[in-house]
C-alpha cells in the first residue's frame, strides 16, 4: 500500500505541466481537476473518495495535463510509478499492449471532449466574465473623461466617443457594448434613448455603482479561487429580504443590525410576496456576511447582519447573474 498524505483545502496536489511520478487514490475528501483558461481556470471534474487520478501518465509519461487541487481537507494514497512499473513488467506483453492502447484512446477522447466543451462554453454566453469588466470599464472611463454631469448625479456620455473607445482602445465589439447597455438599462443603471440616424443619448443613472462594480468584479475574478467569496444566485432572495427588514433598523457602531428571522418568516409573504424561511440565510454565515442565528425572548430567532456590505454586494451579483443568462447568440 502507498503512503498516506494529508492535504488541506486549497492545497495543490500537482500543477498542469508538472512531471508525472505517481498515481493517487483519494482515501477521503475531494479533489478538483482544473485547467488554466485565460487569467482564470475552469473545473474539468471533481474526484471524490475512492477515485483515482493521475493514472494516464503512468503509461505515456506525459506531463500533468491539468492541475489537481483539494476543495476540502483530503487524505490521499500515493502510488509511486517506480513501484508500479516493477509490477507492470510482470504482465504478459499482449496485456501491456491492450492497456496502453486503451489509455491512449481515453486520452484522445478526453481532449476531443474538452475541446467541444470549450467551444460550447464560448458560444453559450454572450458575456464571458472578463468581457463584462472590459465593457463596463469602457462606459465608466469615457464617462469620467467626457460625460456631462447632470444636477441629479447622472452622466450623459457621448455615444460616438464611447463606440470609438470600445473598438480602438479596448478592442471590443460594439454590438456587445450596445447589448450590455440594454441590460444595464433594464436594471435601472443606465438609460439608452434612440435619437434616429444611428444617434443615441446615453445616460448613466448610477455612475458610482457601475464604477464600483467594475473594480469589484475585476478584483474578484483575479482572486485565487479558493479565497473567493461567491454568493450563489439562489441566495439573492434571502439577501433582499434581510435588507428590506434590516433597513428599518438603526445600525450599531460597526454598521450591523439585528433582524428577527421569526418576524421575517411571519411577515415576508405579506410584505414581499414571497416566503422567507428562518433557515434561508444560513449559507451566508460561512461567507462571513451574517452571524449565526440566536434564540431570543419568546423563542424569537435573530441574526446579526452586515447591512452596508450586503447592500453593496446585492446589485453587483444581480448584474453578474443577469448577464450570465444572456445566450451567446442573443
Amino acid at each position: 500500500m502507498g503512503a498516506i498524505r494529508k492535504i488541506h483545502k486549497g492545497d495543490i496536489l500537482f500543477k498542469e505541466g508538472d512531471v508525472s511520478d505517481a498515481i493517487y487514490v483519494i482515501k477521503s475528501g475531494r479533489i478538483a481537476i482544473t485547467k488554466a483558461k485565460g487569467a482564470g481556470e475552469i473545473v474539468l471534474a471533481e474526484k471524490k473518495t475512492g477515485e483515482m487520478l493521475g493514472e494516464m501518465a503512468f503509461f505515456d509519461n506525459k506531463p500533468r495535463s491539468a492541475t489537481a487541487k483539494a476543495i476540502q481537507d483530503t487524505e490521499i494514497i500515493t502510488l509511486p510509478f517506480t513501484s508500479l512499473y516493477a509490477q507492470f513488467r510482470t504482465f504478459p506483453e499482449w496485456l501491456k499492449a491492450v492497456v496502453k492502447t486503451v489509455n491512449s484512446h481515453l486520452r484522445e477522447a478526453n481532449i476531443r471532449i474538452k475541446n467541444l466543451e470549450t467551444t460550447s462554453n464560448d458560444n453559450d454566453f454572450m458575456f464571458p466574465p472578463h468581457m463584462i469588466t472590459r465593457l463596463t470599464a469602457v462606459i465608466t472611463l469615457v464617462g469620467f473623461k467626457a460625460a456631462e454631469k447632470q444636477p441629479d448625479g447622472s452622466w450623459v456620455i457621448p455615444y460616438n466617443m464611447l463606440r470609438n473607445y470600445c473598438i480602438q482602445v479596448f478592442g471590443q465589439p460594439t454590438n456587445k457594448l450596445d447589448r450590455i447597455m440594454e441590460v444595464l438599462s433594464a436594471l435601472g443603471i443606465m438609460k439608452v434613448e434612440d435619437l434616429g440616424e444611428g444617434r443615441k443619448r446615453i445616460t448613466l443613472l448610477k455612475p458610482t455603482l457601475l464604477a464600483d462594480f467594475t473594480d469589484w468584479y475585476n478584483q474578484w475574478l483575479f482572486t485565487e479561487e479558493a479565497k473567493r467569496v461567491e454568493i450563489e444566485e439562489k441566495l439573492l432572495p434571502a439577501i433582499r429580504a434581510l435588507l428590506f427588514y434590516g433597513k428599518k433598523l438603526t445600525p450599531d457602531e460597526s454598521g450591523c443590525v439585528k433582524v428577527s428571522l421569526t418576524e421575517m418568516q411571519n411577515n415576508s409573504m405579506k410584505d414581499l410576496n414571497t416566503l422567507f424561511n428562518v433557515n434561508d440565510a444560513d449559507p451566508l454565515v460561512d461567507k462571513g456576511l451574517v452571524d449565526e442565528k440566536q434564540s431570543g425572548e419568546g423563542n424569537q430567532l435573530t441574526m446579526k447582519i452586515k447591512l452596508k456590505e450586503l447592500d453593496t454586494l446585492l446589485p453587483f451579483w444581480e448584474i453578474v447573474y443577469t448577464l450570465k443568462k444572456i445566450p451567446g447568440r442573443g
